[in-house]
């Protein structure tokens, strides 16, 4: 099973108290205060890890709690410090305070982390508190409480190219066809609960990574359906391939279909809404495919394919379109930087 969102709590360790101690040698009357600090007990550390590419691990265990710091001894020696917790999630992956609901960071890429919850400091021993004039100091302090939490992970796949479209529009099938990505495939609506990715070659040294993203319907950007799920992964796709079903199952305008998803992705987000985009139609196999290409390359007067998972019809083309919008976008962000 997929899992692309969690709620987890996370302990940080606690300190460790400071100790009280008083050197005791054999012909050193009065040795003095020698007790050690405590440890700092051990942080909560999130970190993006290639090859984990689910949260699954995380759905299987709700509190994660980090060790504690030892307590000073005697002859000032410290107590250890308590390991860090680390927690491994895919890169793409965002860390958000479930009580407060605002952002904490978003690890992108492989390598990100961040500290999710702190440890509490060590005490300090009675050493800490000699002076000339207080020679024989009884006092300490306890270790501080570690940092809890209640945080919401949440994974948006990232991919460099999208599939988008209705439910059935034919999104996981040419995944199938392109890459080695093996999803499931049915006659009926929502068969992809969840993103699928695929590594889709363009020649000898060339590739993209493709997701096959939940279908939308009506609606989604208010969270009806598979709504935000659907949303939240389009949003890391760098570019859009738009699928238009020729002849959709429930007997709806290809068109209209079109646009609704179009409505929903601006209704989301502005800047989800100016995505580049590819628009293929499918099915070419059927009658009537090559006339619903031509309605729609004629609304919108801009190139629309026509592709068929099934023969194979248009499959190539398909590909190198949508790695003319990679390099487009590559140079784009190249001269930006």
């Amino acid at each position: 099973m997929f899992v692309d969102r969690v709620k987890i709590e996370v302990q940080a360790g606690d300190g460790g108290d400071g100790c009280m101690s008083f050197r005791r040698e054999f012909r050193v009357p009065r040795g003095g205060p020698d007790g050690g600090d405590g440890g700092r007990g051990g942080n909560v550390m999130i970190v993006a890890k290639p090859g984990v590419d689910s949260l699954n691990a995380l759905s299987h265990k709700k509190h994660w709690r980090a060790e504690s710091g030892v307590n000073g001894s005697g002859s000032n020696r410290h107590g250890r410090n308590g390991e860090d917790l680390v927690i491994e999630v895919p890169p793409g992956t965002v860390v958000m305070d479930a009580n407060e609901g605002f952002i904490i960071k978003d690890l992108t890429v492989e390598g990100d982390s961040v500290i999710a919850a702190r440890g509490g400091k060590g005490g300090y021993g009675n050493t800490r508190f000699k002076s000339s004039t207080h020679q024989a100091p009884r006092e300490t302090t306890p270790g501080g409480e570690g940092e809890h939490r209640e945080l919401i992970l949440e994974l948006k796949v990232i991919a460099d190219v999208g599939l988008i479209g209705k439910p059935n529009a034919g999104k996981s099938t040419l995944l199938s066809r392109l890459s080695r990505a093996r999803p499931e495939i049915a006659d009926y609506p929502f068969t992809t609960k969840h993103p699928n990715l695929g590594l889709v070659q363009i020649d000898f040294d060339r590739s993209f990574v493709m997701a096959d993203i939940p279908g939308l319907i009506e609606g989604a950007h208010q969270g009806v359906g598979l709504g935000h799920e659907f949303l939240r992964h389009v949003e890391r796709a760098g570019i859009l391939v738009h699928l238009v079903e020729c002849c959709p199952v429930d007997g709806s305008d290809p068109i209209e279909n079109y646009r609704a998803i179009r409505r929903e992705l601006v209704e989301y987000s502005e800047a989800l809404g100016q995505r580049a985009e590819v628009i293929a139609v499918t099915k070419a196999e059927l009658p009537g495919a090559a006339e619903v290409q031509q309605r729609l390359a004629s609304e919108l007067s801009r190139e629309v394919l026509l592709i068929s998972s099934v023969t194979g019809q248009g499959l190539n083309t398909l590909v190198r379109a949508v790695a003319r919008e990679l390099d487009a976008r590559h140079t784009a962000e190249n001269a930006a930087s």
